[in-house]
C-alpha cells in the first residue's frame, strides 16, 4: 500500500480524543474515501499526514517512509488541498496554479501544460486572469483543487473538494479525481457528500468519534446494510406516531424521513403499505429504490433518534 496509517491517535490538549486507534492503507491508483459529520476526526487525520499536527501516538507512512519521523517528506510526496480557502487574493488563477506547480518541481512546460489541461476540464477559462479576489467561494474552490492537481503527489488529499462547487462543475470535478487514480496517484478524499462519494470511491471508511466503524467498498458496506432497496417515507407534520414497518430490514427515521431496508421479493408490499399510510395521512410521499452507501451512513451515524447503540448492533447482525 502506498499510504499506511496504523493505531493512529491524536489527543488534543484539552482532553479532545480527535482520532482513536485508526488504522487505514490505501493503495496506488485507488481513490478512497473517508466520510463522516463534521467533528468525526477527518481533517485531524488529513493534517496528521500532511505534518501540520504530530499524532499523539501511531505511525504514518507513505511509500514505506515514515512520515511522523520525518514530516518534511509530506511535502515532497503529497499535495494537498485543504478544507480552508486557499488565501489567493492578489493572484490570479493562473498565477497561483502555475505557482504552486513549480513549487512541487514541475517544470514551467509541463506546468502550463498541465494547468491548461486543467482549466479546460473544470470550465476555468473565463477567470484564468481575473483577480482571486473577485472570485465566488466555489470558483476558488476549483482553482484550490488545480493547484492541487497540477503537479500531483504520490498521495493526493482533497479535503471537502466540492464545498460551495456548482452541481454541473461537481461533476466535472469528479472526473479529475478519477484521472488523478487512473494516472498512479493515491487520492484521500475526505468528504461528507455520501451520494457523490459513492460514484468516485473504490473504497471508503466512515468515521464517527475518532474511530473507523466501517469500511470496504460500497458494494461490500451495502451488502452487510442487509437490504437491497429503500424505501423512504416523508412523514405528515400532524402523524402523531412513527409508522412500524411490516419488515425485518432496517428502519432509520432522519428528521421527517423514515428509512426502510426492504428485499427484492417484498417491493410490492412495501408500495401497498407505503400506499395505505398515504391514504391515512401518515405519509405525504415515498420513493422506492435501491439501497445506497447514504442508507448505510445513516444506518451508522445518522440515526440518533432511533440510539446509535441500536442501529450499529443492528448493523453489524446483519452482517454476522
Amino acid at each position: 500500500m502506498l499510504l499506511d496509517m496504523e493505531e493512529l491517535v491524536k489527543v488534543y490538549r484539552n482532553g479532545t480524543r480527535a482520532n482513536d486507534g485508526v488504522s487505514l492503507a490505501v493503495a496506488e491508483g485507488e481513490v478512497f474515501g473517508l466520510l463522516g459529520h463534521n467533528g468525526a476526526g477527518k481533517s485531524t487525520l488529513v493534517n496528521q499526514v500532511v505534518g501540520l499536527l504530530k499524532p499523539t501516538s501511531g505511525t504514518i507512512r507513505v511509500d514505506g517512509r515514515d512520515l511522523v519521523a520525518d514530516p518534511g517528506l509530506a511535502r515532497r510526496l503529497c499535495s494537498f488541498q485543504a478544507q480552508a480557502q486557499v488565501p489567493i487574493d492578489g493572484l490570479t488563477p493562473r498565477q497561483a496554479i502555475d505557482l504552486l506547480g513549480q513549487l512541487r518541481g514541475g517544470s514551467r512546460a509541463d506546468v502550463e501544460r498541465r494547468r491548461g489541461h486543467l482549466v479546460d476540464a473544470l470550465d476555468l477559462g473565463e477567470w484564468l486572469d481575473i483577480d482571486a479576489a473577485r472570485l465566488s467561494g466555489g470558483v476558488k474552490r476549483l482553482v484550490a483543487f488545480a493547484m492541487a492537481a497540477v503537479t500531483p503527489g504520490r498521495l493526493v488529499m482533497l479535503d471537502e473538494p466540492t464545498n460551495d462547487v456548482d452541481p454541473v462543475r461537481r461533476r466535472l470535478l469528479w472526473r479529475q479525481v478519477r484521472s488523478l487514480a487512473d494516472h498512479g496517484s493515491a487520492v484521500l478524499l475526505v468528504t461528507h457528500n455520501v451520494i457523490e462519494a459513492e460514484r468516485s470511491v473504490d473504497r471508503l471508511a466512515i468515521l464517527d468519534e475518532g474511530r473507523v466503524i466501517a469500511d470496504g467498498t460500497p458494494s461490500e458496506l451495502k451488502a452487510r446494510l442487509g437490504a437491497e432497496l429503500r424505501l423512504e417515507l416523508v412523514l405528515d407534520p400532524d402523524a402523531a406516531d412513527l409508522p412500524k414497518s411490516p419488515f425485518g430490514g432496517s428502519v432509520v427515521p432522519v428528521g421527517n424521513r423514515v428509512m426502510v431496508g426492504v428485499s427484492k421479493e417484498e417491493a410490492g408490499q412495501a408500495v401497498s403499505w407505503a400506499e395505505s399510510l398515504t391514504r391515512a395521512h401518515a405519509v405525504e410521499e415515498y420513493t422506492l429504490g435501491p439501497a445506497t452507501l447514504e442508507d448505510v451512513y445513516v444506518a451508522l451515524v445518522g440515526g440518533a433518534s432511533a440510539g446509535a447503540a441500536e442501529v450499529e448492533a443492528t448493523f453489524d447482525a446483519t452482517a454476522a
